[in-house]
């Protein structure tokens, strides 16, 4: 509601001030029984009608009885009523309202206490219904928000109230819209902001985690040695059918093996029997005897 203290003070001022021109227009004085009846009726005039002038915001709509009973809805702006037959008991804000609500150590459907902060955006679409319609309507939107909330953490597992917020918000908010719609209000949105659960449980939660993690990582590694071993698997198979390639293989293993000075290889003469190293190396030794005798 807009303060119209200054705006009814100016109008009974030139109300008076009218009264005196005309009182000092007519008799020439101020003093005289005519000036002052004058001045009285004036007076009362300038009373009536800076209380009869009314000035309602942009965002604001007045609420207007006559004698008890609702005669209408009036702003923005300048309107004026009739002094002691009607009265304003409320100045209604129809613009958008956020209200926070919250439940505490509220009992999901697997039994887990939690906390919950959640924030209500509305706004009044029929001012008459949210000023006849029910006592302190914003209060009414509080505990019908928390209701809602303690309702809906009730019929939810955990796991879906910390995943599925956005889920949850649109539940509420449908629910919060029917209870509230027969007051004149429309609620815009719903918003989940937190959902608090047990420190011990947090802890568990974020173990069972962890553990997850090494299970699917142990999987992965598991996939990988057997694709692995099938590989090797498709190898042996073939070395099996080509010897030759198999001792080319190991001879270029071992050599892959001696190329750093820093690294000893003790190959087990059975390995070098198997690969016919000692043939070949004997023959390299006489090869290299006959040309040193030449």
């Amino acid at each position: 509601m807009r303060n119209n203290g200054s705006f009814a003070a100016l109008l009974f001022v030139a109300v008076v001030a009218a009264g005196l021109g005309l009182a000092f227009a007519i008799d020439g004085s101020l003093s005289s029984p005519a000036s002052t009846v004058i001045l009285i009726v004036f007076s009362v005039l300038a009373a009536a009608v800076a209380a009869a002038t009314k000035v309602a915001d942009q965002w604001n709509r007045a609420v207007v009885l006559r004698l008890g009973r609702f005669h209408r809805l009036r702003g923005p702006g300048l309107f004026f009523i009739i002094p002691i037959v009607d009265g304003i008991p409320y100045w209604i804000d129809i613009r958008v309202i956020s209200t926070a609500f919250n439940a505490e150590k509220t009992l999901t459907m697997d039994t887990v206490p939690v906390d919950v902060d959640a924030v209500l955006f509305w706004r009044v679409v029929d001012a008459k219904k949210a000023a006849l319609d029910v006592a302190d309507y914003k209060s009414a939107i509080s505990w019908a928000s928390q209701t809602a909330l303690r309702d809906v953490i009730g019929k939810t597992m955990l796991a879906e109230m910390l995943e599925g917020r956005d889920k949850i918000s649109a539940l509420l908010q449908r629910i919060i819209d029917e209870r509230t719609e027969p007051w004149g209000i429309n609620v815009i949105s719903v918003e989940v902001k937190d959902v608090l659960i047990p420190e011990g449980l947090e802890a568990a939660m974020s173990m069972q985690a962890q553990a997850e993690r090494e299970r699917q990582a142990r999987v992965i590694l598991g996939d990988s040695e057997r694709q692995i071993a099938q590989k090797f698997e498709e190898a042996a198979k073939a070395y099996a059918n080509n010897p030759t390639a198999f001792h080319l293989r190991a001879m270029n293993m071992l050599y892959e093996g001696l190329k750093s000075n820093a690294t000893i290889v003790v190959v087990p003469s059975t390995a070098i029997e198997s690969m016919n190293l000692g043939s070949m190396a004997g023959t390299g030794n006489i090869a290299v005897d006959s040309i040193n005798d030449g």
